[in-house]
């Protein structure tokens, strides 16, 4: 699973090559703030704090980046929160990983997602560029809910697809059915870290 992890950096390099990828993003100031946005993905439940990905990717990035993960939390509550986080911080990239409590639950498709869309033009009315994370859909065979990806491609943001299931499908990289361990989000800070590099952030 972790040879798949590394297989799909490469692929998003290679795409990024190609000129057939995810937008590119102008480079961010040294005193840029990075905001990552979300649930327990990203607060790092099965970690220690300055385990979660948030901590691991200030340290690579040499940036700035604020854990706004709230354990638990539904996209229509992330909705009502967002903009308020937004003002406060005033960054100048979102890392977007929300919803999984939706379909953990057995919420509302449709509503998840339109919460999402408008977390995202949230950011977009703020010129704030977004990356968007996949989150699996609960099930045996673990691979992003095809919404994320539908979302993506309307907005013309960045999304990187499996990183999230592919993590969950390796025991090795999880503290639980649903949550990373400290190596999990190494990886996932890793991943994102590069996805930076390769558009052009970092």
């Amino acid at each position: 699973m972790k040879i798949k992890i590394l297989l799909n950096i490469i692929i998003l390099v290679l795409l990024s090559a190609c000129g057939d990828s995810s937008p590119e993003l102008s480079k961010l100031p040294s005193d840029a703030v990075i905001l990552a946005f979300g649930d327990s993905l990203t607060h790092g439940n099965g970690a220690i704090k300055s385990e979660s990905y948030p901590a691991v990717l200030q340290t690579l990035s040499g940036l700035k980046v604020i854990n706004a993960g709230i354990s638990g939390e539904e996209s229509v509550a992330g909705l009502k929160r967002l903009p308020g986080v937004l003002k406060e911080h005033k960054p100048k990239l979102l890392v977007l990983c929300h919803g999984g409590n939706d379909l953990l639950r057995k919420k509302s498709v449709s509503k998840m997602e339109s919460n999402v869309r408008q977390m995202i033009q949230l950011a977009k009315d703020k010129n704030i560029p977004v990356i968007l994370l996949g989150v699996p859909k609960p099930g045996l065979f673990l691979s992003s809910f095809e919404v994320y990806k539908k979302i993506a491609d309307s907005t013309d943001i960045i999304f990187i697809e499996d990183l999230v299931p592919d993590i969950l499908g390796d025991n090795s990289l999880k503290s639980d059915a649903v949550h990373p361990n400290n190596k999990g989000y190494r990886v996932m800070a890793e991943t994102i870290y590069s996805t930076l590099q390769e558009v052009g952030a970092l």
